[in-house]
């Protein structure tokens, strides 16, 4: 359905600098509550920008188990009221049972990835080793890597205030690109827009422009995603996550250069292809 609501709104201010004071129009981003609903019930409340947002809670379906197959959705509908955006999945009997069972809140303020996470077992959930053995990344393409999501920021130029996730391809680059006011939210964007459009998570790595958090090792460790690439620098519980996961970290990729802490097999000194 075509949305209503802009991502970005116009808004007045002040600008104080030494020499002056001057009267300003600053392009903000917006933000809503998006309900992730299943058969009926809401199942998280998040704060997103509101653009892809059947990207988002496909996404976040994944991510969070709330679904392990594209299969099991029967329907999908994103229906805007007053108050904000509901992204409505119809799933199949057994999902349901499930997610019934393991039914929390989780709404909560930008950037949070845990919040209403009711246990210290569900925050520090084990996930499954990823594949994606066969990957190659050239050295030149991991340290290019955010300076080529960085060119696709459309609302990061508008706004100066939203994280991106993209996912590269050896040899092909960025193929997909998402926006949004939280690093989790963003990649959950990615994430969705991948199962929607049969990009096979195996054959890239995700890029991010923030620092390396548990929770985006999770995601994409969830996702099948093998290699993760941020421009700021990763927690010591990522690295140790992503050792266990099977998953490359690459971080501080910025200036033409980066670091890697877990699995460097899959960056190599000459380009190549995924097999």
């Amino acid at each position: 359905m075509t949305m209503a609501r802009r991502p970005t709104t116009s808004a007045p201010g002040w600008s104080h600098r030494a020499e002056a004071t001057y009267a300003i129009h600053r392009t903000l981003p917006e933000e809503v509550p998006v309900a992730v609903v299943f058969n009926g019930t809401t199942q998280a409340v998040m704060m997103a920008t509101p653009a892809d947002i059947a990207d988002f809670a496909w996404g976040f379906a994944l991510t969070e188990g709330a679904i392990t197959d594209a299969t099991q959705v029967e329907a999908f509908e994103v229906v805007e009221h007053a108050q904000g955006i509901e992204a409505r999945f119809w799933v199949s009997d057994d999902r349901a049972e499930a997610l019934a069972e393991r039914r929390r809140s989780m709404a909560g303020p930008v950037g949070c990835g845990l919040c209403g996470i009711d246990s210290l077992e569900q925050a520090m959930r084990a996930v499954p080793r990823v594949e994606g053995t066969a990957l190659r990344l050239s050295r030149d393409e991991v340290a290019g890597a955010t300076d080529a999501l960085r060119d696709g920021q459309v609302l990061h130029d508008l706004t100066r205030a939203t994280h991106a996730a993209g996912f590269m391809v050896p040899g092909q680059g960025i193929v997909a690109l998402r926006e949004d006011v939280g690093r989790h939210n963003a990649l959950d964007k990615l994430i969705g827009a991948m199962v929607r459009g049969d990009i096979d998570p195996g054959t890239g790595a995700a890029v991010m422009t923030s620092r390396l958090s548990v929770e985006l090792v999770q995601k994409c460790a969830v996702a099948g995603i093998p290699a993760l690439i941020a421009v700021s620098a990763p927690t010591a519980q990522a690295v140790r996550l992503a050792t266990e996961a099977g998953l490359t970290l690459a971080a501080f990729a910025r200036g033409g250069g980066f670091d890697t802490y877990t699995h460097p097999f899959r960056i190599t000194d000459e380009a190549a292809h995924v097999a």
